[in-house]
């Protein structure tokens, strides 16, 4: 058995899409992206809107054409050749297991006293959702709606504590001072990061019942919902503390909260962004099970990881593989601060995107300006994003891409 089984219906999508989007990236990207460009941040939340439009419409597009398991993997591979496919599958494995450690990491964080055993129960957490997502992509669905529930019902009572303090008039009457366009662009390209996760509906699509129908709505629905509720954070965040306090926070959500008219809220929000980051890393592990399975399957990865399991209609070796690295990482590393790490692999990923849905003739639903434009804005904000990430990430890329040239060179026994 080769294949993985076709469960997962429209809510289930849409859910999946949720929860890795509504992660812990709403709790903490406010203060980097206020470093870049203070107040004009909101510049940078519609410059970060904008793209994962664009991108959202080419991955859709492209499910749509493919409704198989590895994303922009595939569509790279099927569109544009196999060593773009490479890029962008390596990117998204590589980027995101250092991002499912670094939500393990700020999920205990927040839900855990500081000592010695943050990270062995960071280590743990993986284990226990990479075991969820072992059981079957149905058990992972059902956790994510819990854990999306949960922590919707904490970011809606942040917005209505913050926005009862005035947090909207305040931002009104504030006078941003000036920012420079590489400061908005920084921040657009910081705040897409918590925007990216609606690609895990994409790898998720050998799994979608009626996915030409299921997969584009899922994705539009899903991104639609995060950016609306986004703008009511940010607006509620930023307007109570201020640009500056926001950019000083190491938790600016929280901090909001504790200068609201409802400071009793802090110990739910802690709560909350706890859960968000354990949702993250559910559906990371599950997208880099399926990425990997789809890079396997084509030997840009060890055969072995791209079987399924008989019973649960998963790729278990490669969430077995997925999970051991990720909390080997925890125990060794601590990589909370990647953001524009992941930031950097996931726009040359959409980038990828972007370029196969530009070639792509058949079953076409948007014109090529909108990729062209998702293209073009993907390039400009990985180009804007601090020289460390972009130095680290293509560090990455040269490492991976060398390995397979390495290995397609050499001989067959």
């Amino acid at each position: 058995m080769n294949d993985l089984a076709r469960t997962l219906g429209l809510r289930d999508a849409v859910a999946l899409g949720l929860g890795s989007m509504i992660g812990a990236g709403v709790f903490v990207v406010w203060a980097p992206a206020a470093r870049a460009a203070g107040a004009w941040l909101f510049a940078g939340l519609v410059l970060a809107a904008v793209v994962a439009w664009c991108n959202a419409t080419s991955s859709a597009q492209l499910a749509a054409r493919y409704p198989s398991a590895g994303g922009t993997y595939l569509y790279g591979r099927e569109e544009l050749g196999p060593w773009w496919g490479f890029l962008a599958g390596w990117g998204f494995v590589v980027g995101k297991t250092a991002s499912a450690a670094a939500m393990a990491l700020t999920a205990v964080t927040y839900l855990v006293p500081d000592g010695w055993w943050q990270r062995p129960v960071a280590a743990l957490a993986v284990v226990a959702l990479a075991g969820v997502n072992y059981r079957g992509i149905t058990r992972t669905a059902a956790l994510t709606r819990v854990l999306l529930a949960a922590v919707g019902a904490v970011l809606v009572a942040v917005v209505a504590a913050t926005w009862l303090g005035g947090a909207p008039g305040a931002l009104a009457r504030l006078e941003p001072a000036p920012a420079t366009p590489a400061g908005v662009l920084q921040a657009g390209g910081l705040i897409f990061f918590a925007f990216a996760g609606y690609a895990r509906i994409a790898t998720l699509g050998e799994e979608v019942r009626d996915p030409r129908r299921a997969i584009p709505r899922a994705i539009w629905i899903a991104l639609g919902v995060v950016v609306v509720l986004y703008a009511f954070v940010g607006i509620g965040t930023v307007g109570t503390l201020g640009p500056d306090a926001v950019a000083a926070s190491p938790a600016p959500v929280l901090a909001a909260v504790e200068a609201s008219p409802a400071p009793w809220l802090a110990p739910a929000v802690r709560v909350g962004a706890g859960l968000a980051a354990l949702g993250a890393l559910l559906g990371l592990i599950a997208g880099i099970g399926r990425t990997a399975l789809a890079m396997a399957r084509h030997g840009d990865l060890p055969r072995p990881l791209a079987a399924v399991h008989p019973r649960f209609g998963v790729p278990h070796v490669a969430e077995v593989a997925v999970g051991a690295a990720v909390a080997g990482l925890v125990l060794v590393a601590d990589l909370r601060e990647v953001i524009g790490f992941s930031s950097f692999g996931v726009l040359v990923y959409y980038a990828v995107a972007n370029l196969a849905a530009w070639r792509q003739r058949e079953g076409r639903l948007a014109p090529r300006a909108v990729q062209g434009l998702g293209l073009a804005l993907c390039l400009l904000l990985v180009a804007a994003l601090p020289v460390a990430s972009v130095a680290a990430g293509a560090a990455v890329f040269a490492v991976g891409l060398a390995g397979r040239l390495l290995v397609r060179r050499r001989p067959p026994r």
